[in-house]
């Protein structure tokens, strides 16, 4: 919490790393320095075996020129797409693949909470519409 906490507070990456030696920084303010965090934790995610059965829909999402450019992480084997990589407010929206070829999105912070089946011909162009109109 002390970490998380310095770091919200804008504590230097540098310091961070020198207060929690848990800390791996490394990689992540690389990242930051070359404006590229996005592209960076696409390729962790793609290359993650951890993530091996959602690799087919990472795939998917990130061959779509726009989608690739929104922010990724993974939270209970679905994918959040976040416009913003360092806002974790800005519009963002999740997905799954409850079934092989079957979709199911939730746009987060939406007042229709809950997810929506999804067409599996064009899963694509309905997150960014969601994203980004």
């Amino acid at each position: 919490m002390e970490a998380i906490a310095a770091w919200r507070e804008g504590v230097p990456y540098d310091e961070l790393g020198a207060r929690f030696g848990f800390l791996d920084l490394a990689g992540f303010t690389g990242a930051l320095a070359a404006g590229e965090p996005t592209a960076a934790q696409w390729a962790g995610l793609l290359s993650s075996a951890y993530h091996r059965g959602q690799w087919n829909l990472l795939r998917r999402l990130h061959a779509d020129a726009v989608l690739r450019n929104a922010f990724p992480t993974m939270t209970h084997r679905a994918v959040r797409l976040r416009v913003d990589p360092m806002d974790g407010t800005s519009r963002q929206v999740l997905v799954h693949e409850p079934e092989d070829g079957r979709y199911e999105a939730m746009r987060v912070g939406a007042t229709w909470a809950g997810w929506t089946e999804v067409p599996d011909d064009a899963p694509t162009a309905h997150l960014r519409a969601a994203l980004y109109e």
